[in-house]
């Protein structure tokens, strides 16, 4: 088959190859499978556009389904990010998270949940995600942009839960203020710090720690599929999202 710059390389390949059912015979290769998914994430072509020469694009279809429900596209991100921190020395489990959200616009489909975005006046989706201090990616949850932060936190706070023992403060802006920081306390006991922007400076501030989740954003841009939110399902965005930072990861490591 042609060679795409987004296929999985064999070392790439190796990592993940464990995670699968790769004993039963298949008429295509879920390593093509995964190719295609690759492919249509880092060009944003449709799915009835996939090349000829990947597998047909109802079989790569299904087989993101499935796997966005048995939970093997979870299972391999974590894999890998667990790989990447202790390469660059760290434990596996975070102390330090950090918590953000993104609002992106939906295609005129539109799909299921979304809203009307109060700044900016047009009906969008949120992706609201916590990363560790490498800018890995812990939670992510995709919603409603008419949802505001403090309100939708809790969902993706609730998706840290009973996962990562080293975990105690996730850092936040101002968008997340007042009871929030008692109710992350009481019910996921951790840490909600608050770090804001100095008023006395007109000048655009990097702010310590906090630009770490705005990089991790920028991450996603690399991919097309997710310039907008394409999908019709949010837990679909989700997995976008989360084989972006796979793909990620594998290039790293």
């Amino acid at each position: 088959m042609k060679q795409y710059p987004t296929n999985l390389t064999d070392s790439q390949w190796s990592l993940i190859e464990g995670v699968f059912n790769n004993k039963r015979p298949r008429k295509h290769k879920l390593r093509d499978i995964l190719n295609a998914i690759f492919y249509l994430l880092k060009t944003g072509c449709q799915w009835r556009m996939l090349p000829f020469n990947f597998p047909p694009w109802q079989t790569v279809y299904y087989y993101l389904t499935v796997w966005r429900h048995n939970e093997t596209i979870d299972r391999i991100h974590e894999l890998l990010r667990d790989k990447v921190r202790q390469k660059a020395g760290r434990e596996k489990s975070p102390s330090l998270g950090l918590i953000d959200s993104q609002s992106v616009k939906t295609t005129r489909s539109g799909g299921i949940c979304r809203g009307i975005d109060g700044g900016k006046k047009t009906k969008r989706r949120k992706r609201h995600i916590i990363v560790d201090t490498l800018g890995l990616l812990l939670a992510v949850a995709v919603h409603a942009a008419k949802e505001h932060d403090s309100k939708s936190a809790p969902k993706v706070l609730a998706l840290l839960k009973n996962r990562f023992d080293r975990l105690v403060k996730i850092i936040a802006d101002g968008g997340y203020p007042g009871e929030l920081i008692e109710y992350t306390k009481s019910n996921f006991k951790l840490i909600l710090e608050i770090v804001l922007r100095k008023d006395d400076s007109p000048k655009f501030q990097v702010i310590p720690q906090r630009w770490v989740v705005e990089r991790t954003f920028s991450w996603f841009e690399s991919n097309r599929r997710l310039s907008k939110d394409f999908e019709f399902r949010t837990d679909t965005s989700e997995t976008m999202i989360r084989l972006a930072m796979i793909k990620l990861v594998l290039n790293r490591l």
